[in-house]
């Protein structure tokens, strides 16, 4: 908060997902009333309408709170339409006025703008946004403008939200901005975002946060799968066609070497228009295949078996966030999870429509469902602090989305000891390994999902496990122990468990509330000493 103070006012900071940033924000509008803006509207931008819920909702807590702490007697009421956006109701010095109607713009909401404060789908800003912030401000107002996830706002129609810049000069004492994000762009993207809402000014980190314990602990597990021999011979196919396309591109721009995957494809857009027409078909075919090579590596069939393997195995209790990149695979697995589990899982992307993915969310949220398969949509400012489990069911090629996606998973909640990532990946493909932080308090383990099997491999594990059940054998244990044993170190190796160590497992099998979970515990003990990590 001084940092942004310090710099007039205006900035951007990026946080881990959790950390509190529209908090932040909240406590920044505080800050700005304290110091003397009774006119101060508020225009907050958001990517989705579930963050524009979730914002109304943090305002009026945030309201509530204002009106417990203030000394000067603002009557609580539930008439927020007779609330004035303007009254100045507090008197005295350090008091502030934090009432105002909030107003909704997008996800089928159209209220006045006028209301003091104003949260917008980006969408519905596009057009409309940049030419209300300079009325207000010619009016005398004071406008503070929060951008959530700005990431977004960089480019495109997107930025028209910003089309007010070239005629803030003289109203600059006037207007306050913050920018939120949890991966800021780099580049000339950051640059422009810096020249709208000011420099960044604070960054706090995965690793950092995990380490002050402002998120929960987690660990990452790696999951590496293979092609099917039609897919992999698809895929080297196209992989040698692009080739063949990209070096006559490169003979022809070889500046295209210099140019990060995101600037390739735009110049490449514009070389599909020239009037170079080899060139221009060279470029769409190149694109062309890449996005083919794309979806097939996404739909990959060893991604949905791997999937059921996992989730059979994971804790009955933890409640499961499923990230795809396909709908048509959302669904499939949807299927087959809703015919294991009945009425305990839920789907939310893009075609489901805002009241059922709505609706699915708050069962979730609610404890009705446990398993959520979830596309793009919920990638960012969904709050679900109970889940403690991800799954990455198709990679992606952006670190913004892998840390977007660790978020969902990593907030506080109470009886949330630790969270689980599962990345799924395709060996020797364009997908690569997930690069993720790593902390001494994180650990990344590496698994690798054999279909054939059904059974998940893990080296240092596998040779614990055996080396177990070979002392069961030798101590001469029963045959239905010894089942009950196999089952045991089958759940084992896609939990974390066994690297918590001696003491933690030991006090597992304390609180153990059946047989089956003490037996598990002390499975996991056993692997320990195994192992050597006691």
């Amino acid at each position: 908060m001084n940092r942004w103070q310090s710099a007039g006012c205006r900035g951007m900071v990026q946080a881990v997902t959790g950390a509190g940033k529209t908090l932040l924000a909240l406590a920044a509008v505080d800050r700005l009333l304290k110091d003397g803006n009774p006119k101060l509207r508020v225009k907050i931008v958001v990517p989705t309408s579930t963050l524009m819920q979730q914002w109304s909702k943090a305002i009026r807590k945030f309201q509530d709170k204002v009106r417990r702490e203030d000394e000067c007697g603002m009557p609580e009421t539930e008439d927020k339409e007779a609330m004035a956006g303007e009254t100045d109701v507090c008197k005295g010095d350090g008091l502030r006025d934090w009432e105002g109607r909030i107003g909704l713009r997008g996800g089928g909401f159209k209220d006045s703008p006028d209301c003091r404060f104003m949260i917008y789908v980006i969408n519905s800003a596009r057009y409309e946004l940049a030419r209300q912030i300079l009325e207000e401000l010619k009016q005398g107002e004071s406008i503070f403008l929060i951008a959530d996830e700005c990431h977004h706002y960089d480019s495109g129609q997107n930025s028209l939200i910003f089309e007010f810049l070239p005629f803030i000069e003289p109203y600059r004492k006037n207007f306050f901005t913050l920018g939120l994000s949890a991966t800021l762009p780099s580049g000339q993207h950051r640059q422009y975002l810096a020249s709208v809402l000011g420099p960044r000014i604070y960054s706090y980190g995965m690793e950092e946060a995990a380490l002050h314990g402002t998120v929960c602990q987690y660990d990452i597990f790696h999951i590496r799968l293979s092609f099917q021999n039609d897919e992999r011979a698809e895929y080297e196919d196209m992989t040698d066609r692009m080739t063949q396309l990209y070096n006559t591109l490169v003979s022809a721009y070889p500046l295209l070497k210099k140019m990060d995957v995101r600037e390739q494809f735009e110049f490449m857009k514009n070389l599909c228009g020239g009037k170079d027409r080899k060139i221009g078909e060279a470029a769409a075919g190149y694109m062309r295949l890449s996005y083919k090579r794309k979806s097939l590596v996404c739909m990959a069939s060893e991604r949905i078996d791997c999937a059921l393997s996992l989730i059979y195995r994971l804790d009955e209790n933890k409640k499961i966030l499923i990230f795809g990149e396909r709908i048509r695979q959302a669904e499939m697995l949807y299927e087959r999870l809703n015919h294991q589990y009945p009425g305990k899982v839920g789907r939310y992307h893009s075609q489901m429509g805002i009241l059922a993915n709505k609706n699915t969310l708050e069962r979730f949220r609610t404890d009705q469902i446990r398993i959520l398969i979830a596309c793009k949509a919920i990638d960012e400012g969904v709050d679900v602090p109970d889940a403690s489990v991800g799954i990455i069911l198709s990679g992606t090629a952006t670190r913004r989305q892998r840390l977007q996606r660790l978020g969902r998973i990593l907030r506080i909640n109470e009886g949330k000891d630790r969270a689980s990532l599962y990345y799924l990946h395709v060996e020797e493909t364009s997908e690569d390994v997930c690069f993720l932080p790593d902390s001494r308090e994180n650990t990344v383990f590496e698994l690798e999902y054999d279909s054939e099997l059904g059974r998940f491999l893990n080296p240092v594990y596998d040779k614990a496990a055996f080396q177990v059940l070979a002392d069961m054998e030798t101590a001469g244990l029963s045959a239905r122990k010894a089942e009950e044993a196999r089952y045991c170190l089958n759940l084992g190796i896609v939990r974390g468990d066994w690297k918590r160590g001696l003491d933690y497992a030991e006090r597992r099998i304390r609180e153990a509330e059946s047989i089956r979970e003490r037996n598990y515990w002390r499975c996991m003990k056993r692997v320990v000493m195994a192992a050597g990590l006691c």
